[in-house]
């Protein structure tokens, strides 16, 4: 299987065991200065990525996509937002957001950890 034909085969898979069809990408971006992907699915937003370019950052234009996307979710009828970020990014961006901390996997990488983070929406 090719990388799209494992995920095609995985999300029919998910869809069958827990009924939730309701998957929808999402994607916002700021010209060339930030954007965010992620998707919708099972009432939740999973926020993949979010980018702002250094000569933008101070801005408030991270705290405007993060915004606009939990707007959307909202729209989309999710009642939680989640994402992993690691200690080294923008842990502290998603505290100020309202996001806590969920779990996480010390050592990864090396001296540091991945965290992920929800929010109720």
């Amino acid at each position: 299987m090719n990388p799209g034909e494992l995920a095609d085969a995985i999300n029919a898979l998910n869809i069958e065991l827990t009924g939730a069809d309701d998957y929808e990408s999402l994607h916002l971006t700021v010209d060339e200065f930030g954007g965010l992907h992620g998707w919708t699915w099972g009432q939740t937003l999973w926020i993949d990525s979010l980018f702002v370019a250094e000569a933008a950052r101070g801005e408030g234009l991270g705290s405007r996509l993060l915004a606009a996307a939990e707007d959307e979710g909202r729209a989309r009828s999710c009642v939680q937002a989640a994402l992993a970020t690691h200690s080294f990014q923008a842990p502290d961006f998603y505290r100020r957001h309202g996001y806590e901390v969920v779990g996480e996997l010390p050592g990864y990488p090396r001296g540091h950890s991945l965290l992920w983070f929800r929010k109720d929406l």
